[in-house]
């Protein structure tokens, strides 16, 4: 059940920190988030397509039945997400003062593998309705089976903190696209806005 609010980080920047809900808003909306979690010595980071669940206040994933994500979330971990969309180059007279366009948000709480397959199946759901929304279950793919469900392992972040930062500048600000979005297929545009 959605809590009835998460407790906030206070970012250095606090001109840059955004309320609830534009976090939300963001986490809905971002397509690719990254895990971080730490096992002994050694950070890891997974980069990941997502659902945010506001119904649970929490982040689901999925991998392959094995594998390193599998084997270092298995006891539940302490953890990290984070989603970031970057708009335009804000330039300057000297170069330590440019800036960049952004919106960001970060979550703590602890991973865990979702074992009951109910769960499993709608988090599933969630990432189809997501990301392929004009399709339906059923009718164009098949909906989840239970032999989806041992071929991959579905994870749940469960939030206990989080926060919020945008930087964004008026239109008319002496501004330009970064040239590696357009190169590498990506659309240049703003940070999020709420």
């Amino acid at each position: 059940m959605q809590s009835e609010q998460i407790p906030l980080e206070i970012p250095r920047r606090r001109d840059r920190m955004r309320k609830e809900s534009w976090i939300r808003t963001v986490l809905d909306e971002s397509g690719f988030g990254a895990l971080a979690t730490a096992v002994g010595d050694r950070p890891r980071l997974n980069i990941n397509l997502f659902v945010f669940d506001q119904t649970r206040d929490a982040i689901y994933l999925h991998t392959a039945r094995r594998g390193e994500t599998r084997s270092r979330i298995e006891p539940g971990v302490p953890a990290a997400f984070a989603v970031a969309h970057m708009g335009r180059i804000l330039t300057a007279e000297a170069a330590i003062d440019f800036s960049v366009e952004y919106a960001s948000v970060v979550v703590t709480g602890t991973a865990r593998i979702i074992q009951d397959d109910e769960e499993a199946s709608r988090a599933l759901r969630l990432l189809m309705r997501k990301y392929a929304p004009q399709l339906e279950p059923g009718v164009d793919y098949r909906d989840v089976e239970a032999a989806d469900l041992a071929r991959t392992t579905v994870y749940r972040l469960d939030i206990e903190s989080w926060s919020g930062k945008e930087n964004r500048a008026p239109e008319e600000a002496e501004a330009f696209d970064y040239p590696g979005a357009r190169s590498r297929g990506h659309r240049a545009g703003r940070g999020a806005r709420r």
